[in-house]
């Protein structure tokens, strides 16, 4: 056990070389075995986080009210961008290396003879990390799913799932009956499961009922009314009025600050929050890579999105910013994807297609992309579809072509809109 890692870098080639073969590994028996034996618990209020899209948005939203109530905050938040530091955030600022080595020697002690996949060994050493920290509060992002995700063997006392969609087909099924089913597994008995989606699965209406959760529903539990200037949120006991528009731009930020709410309001004992944290904390909330519009021109957008149903709300978003002469599209995708769907939400709004591949194995290559785009929009015209081998290349492509009137929107993989974030980092140094 001496020989272990001391830096950062080191630890995650490690725990990456550890299981090559299987990138997810379903079931928590192993998981739970070892947060026995880390004797991992938490000492205050924790509230998970799963949905198909608008998570992370969710999770951000409750950090930034946290803070400004003056709260210590613990989010984990998945996946990074740059530096694997930003899943782990405390106070607002991401864990250093130092704490992360710490986090990981504990677990790779704890764990014996116990085999855990990357993701699972990352997320018990964060959760401890969190749990060793002097926190307030601690917000968990759910990574895939919910039922069998490791995040799941602690048990939060506020449950939220944003949105069920179809994603992730091979794991979790291929209707939103089957998905909801499996988003509902981190409910518990008689805490706050709030869903923000408008029309839920009755599947995850039905697990929580019958585990009798404290089942909380978009239209009948709280719900908004708006105007172009501010925004009314109605809880069960709670109104929170005159609010401004979220600080993340895009259609669906209201049901996602909802679920934010909803979650206050459940905890409002524990963690009272005032109206002005609550309006501060909206206006100030970031989280990069969500419909995130760079300044400057051409006007550059970042977006993960990479399932149609995220997909159809980025055109949405783009057709609501008005009129550019020409959209250039920097995408690249996982194959497990339905990329037929994301292109399909996409294409009405994009000129040129800038596409890539991605440094993964389980991405789609940059020219299976361009078939795509052909058999969805056989009739080019003018429109162009085009390779790169990478994301710094597609955009410094799109960068070349594009008008200071145009706009260029980097979206699909959270790898393709990380390539292009490196790409212009490096060009600045």
């Amino acid at each position: 056990m001496s020989n272990l890692p001391n830096t950062l870098p080191e630890w995650l080639a490690l725990i990456e070389s550890r299981h090559a073969e299987t990138v997810i590994n379903m079931g928590l028996e192993r998981v739970r075995a070892v947060k026995e034996r880390m004797g991992l618990q938490f000492k205050c209020p924790v509230i998970m986080v799963a949905g198909t899209n608008g998570k992370g948005s969710t999770c951000a939203m409750l950090e930034s009210i946290l803070l400004q109530g003056g709260y210590r905050v613990g989010l984990y938040i998945k996946p990074h961008f740059l530096h694997f530091n930003e899943r782990a955030r405390l106070n607002g600022d991401m864990a250093s290396d130092e704490q992360l080595v710490e986090a990981f020697n504990f677990v790779e002690r704890a764990r014996g003879d116990i085999s855990l996949t990357y993701f699972e060994f990352t997320t018990l050493a964060i959760m401890h990390l969190m749990s060793q920290a002097p926190l307030d509060v601690v917000i968990l992002e759910v990574g895939l799913g919910g039922r069998l995700d490791a995040v799941n063997v602690i048990d939060a006392d506020v449950s939220i799932v944003t949105s069920v969609d179809i994603d992730h087909v091979d794991y979790l099924g291929g209707t939103r009956e089957q998905i909801g089913f499996e988003k509902a597994g981190i409910f518990r008995t008689g805490k706050a499961a709030i869903c923000s989606d408008p029309v839920p699965p009755q599947a995850l209406i039905d697990h929580a009922v019958e585990i009798g959760a404290d089942l909380w529903l978009m239209g009948r539990d709280f719900n908004y009314a708006g105007d172009k200037q501010q925004w009314n949120y109605g809880g069960r006991s709670q109104r929170r009025n005159s609010l401004a528009y979220p600080g993340l731009r895009g259609a669906n930020q209201l049901l996602n600050a909802c679920a934010a709410l909803a979650a206050l309001e459940a905890l409002k004992m524990e963690l009272p929050v005032g109206a002005q944290e609550v309006r501060t904390g909206l206006v100030m909330v970031e989280l990069p890579g969500r419909f995130q519009v760079l300044p400057g021109r051409p006007t550059v957008i970042y977006d993960v999105a990479h399932n149609p149903h995220a997909a159809a709300a980025l055109a949405q978003n783009v057709g609501n910013m008005g009129y550019s002469p020409y959209t250039f599209a920097v995408f690249g995708s996982m194959h497990d994807k339905d990329i037929d769907g994301v292109i399909k939400a996409m294409a009405p709004c994009v000129d040129h297609w800038c596409l890539t591949n991605l440094p993964s194995p389980r991405a789609a290559t940059a020219s299976e992309l361009a078939a795509k785009v052909q058999s969805i929009e056989p009739k080019m015209g003018e429109k162009t579809a085009n390779i790169f081998d990478d994301p710094g290349q597609a955009f410094a492509n799109a960068m070349s072509r594009a008008g200071e009137n145009d706009r260029i929107v980097v979206f699909g993989s959270f790898l393709t809109v990380a390539g292009v974030m490196a790409a212009k980092k490096s060009s600045l140094h």
